[in-house]
């Protein structure tokens, strides 16, 4: 078996290969932020073109196309709500049911915390995400640093190279992730974002390989440590996913409230358009400067926000999905920090 003593990096963005702006994009910023970048583009590529275009404003007054741009915009704005309503659906539909599968759920969830609790050595586990998923990447930490330490220095040196690859990795990965956690508040991406950067799946993985390379030459206390180990990280994929989930759905209904208000506005503007600019008679110049190209680009910047705030949105939703499509060990990307594992049949 031919391996490296590398692990993945565990910062999202160097896992996967991107830059750091466009991480901040697609996930960090606010998606306010992002719409009004997103805006900016929009009415500036417009702008630009109807000025380097220079039959532009008679090409607007001679021609039906401002009519026809906002008709087609009152059309799709009516489109983008009902899709919204659709979406509102899908969402309440997860939390609509008897009282038989409200009450297996509460059971499935009790269960799983009584778990966690058992693990992170309790007598109740954490209520809120933030300090929830903090208590298994800490009680994570503490069997990492009680395997370094059951290691002696006269066992194998290929054992104590990987105890201590995987550990350091551990440790401090934990402390950075649990500061990321620190007053994160669910509802905001702080507490996904840091869940992100914890990675669980290499870990896992690498804890399993040592403990099927090694056990008979771990002691009691580091064969305890380990299985221990295991225990938190198996633990810590499915209230990841959990609390990603919840997310998703808190961000579906956001986006729903957003769009919706963002579509008055829209519509009005996009109707106002078709009925009283259609003949494009407006002719207000400002400081010797034609301002129709202006108007309309700014008529149409505005007809789209919906579709802007959506695509804001959908951007962070379906990057989040992209990153965490498995649970447990597996690695779907492509990496420079990971080598391929010929294992011996």
């Amino acid at each position: 078996m031919s391996e490296t003593s590398d692990a993945p990096n565990d910062q999202l963005h160097k896992r996967a290969a991107q830059s750091r702006a466009k991480v901040w994009f697609f996930l960090q910023a606010d998606r306010r932020v992002v719409v009004g970048i997103l805006l900016g583009i929009v009415f500036g590529t417009l702008v630009s073109v109807g000025y380097l275009y220079d039959p532009a404003e008679s090409t607007i007054r001679t021609s039906d196309s401002v009519d026809t741009l906002f008709q087609g915009l009152l059309t799709a704005t009516i489109t983008v709500v009902t899709l919204v309503l659709a979406v509102n659906q899908l969402v309440l539909s997860q939390e609509l049911g008897a009282v038989k599968d409200q009450r297996k759920r509460m059971e499935g969830a009790m269960e799983f915390r009584k778990d966690v609790a058992d693990v992170i050595q309790t007598p109740v586990s954490p209520s809120r995400p933030a300090q929830f998923l903090r208590a298994l990447i800490d009680v994570s930490g503490q069997h990492a640093e009680e395997l370094r330490n059951s290691i002696p220095n006269t066992a194998n040196e290929e054992l104590r190279r990987e105890v201590e690859d995987i550990t350091d990795s551990l440790i401090g990965n934990a402390d950075q992730v649990s500061k990321g956690l620190d007053n994160a508040r669910f509802g905001e991406f702080d507490v996904v974002s840091s869940a992100l950067n914890f990675n669980y799946s290499w870990k896992i993985f690498a804890a399993r390989r040592i403990h099927e390379r090694y056990s008979d030459e771990l002691d009691k206390t580091g064969t305890e440590a380990l299985e221990q180990l295991i225990e938190a990280l198996q633990l810590f994929g499915p209230a990841r996913e959990h609390f990603k989930t919840l997310y998703f759905q808190w961000e579906l209904i956001n986006l729903s409230r957003r769009i919706l208000v963002a579509s008055i506005l829209s519509l009005l503007v996009a109707g106002g358009m078709v009925i009283f600019f259609n003949d494009a008679t407006y002719s207000v110049v400002i400081f010797d400067v034609k301002t129709l190209v202006v108007a309309v680009a700014a008529a149409a910047t505005i007809s789209l926000v919906p579709f802007l705030i959506l695509l804001a949105y959908v951007m962070r939703i379906a990057t989040v999905a992209k990153r965490t499509l498995s649970i447990g060990p597996f690695i779907l990307r492509e990496t420079e920090d990971v080598t391929e594992v010929e294992w011996n049949h």
